[in-house]
């Protein structure tokens, strides 16, 4: 298991599925080596990136001023944002020399040439009304 990619959860696997929504992003044809493509899962965009470390999934919102993430420069490492060259660990979403706040990152796994993505899942407490 590659320790920043998505060659599977090993020891992870049941908090996925009990904290986790997996959620079919693509198939690994759709993103050529070394970039990225925006899916859409309840409303938000999320950028899926193929690079050459492994597949990664972070918020596609850049925290400076709302770039889009999945049309940055790849690295092995980080993704720039194309509007003003702000950087993020792709195995976290962590701001790389710069201030202005992490995107969330999100679990890849790659089973059968199909991508999916982990997305926390939004718990309603039944019963409790509207409030």
């Amino acid at each position: 298991m590659s320790p920043r990619g998505c060659e599977g959860f090993g020891v992870h696997a049941k908090s996925f599925k009990a904290e986790i929504e997996e959620i079919r992003a693509c198939e690994v044809e759709d993103v050529p080596p070394q970039e990225g493509r925006v899916i859409t899962v309840h409303g938000r965009p999320i950028a899926v990136f193929r690079a050459a470390s492994g597949w990664f999934a972070l918020d596609n919102t850049c925290t400076h001023q709302g770039g889009p993430l999945a049309n940055g420069i790849l690295s092995d490492e980080s993704v720039a944002c194309p509007l003003h060259d702000r950087r993020f660990e792709l195995s976290t979403g962590q701001p790389i020399d710069h201030d202005c706040g992490a995107v969330a990152g999100y679990p890849v796994e790659v089973r059968d040439g199909t991508v999916f993505v982990g997305v926390p899942v939004a718990r309603t407490e039944q019963g409790s009304g509207a409030r």
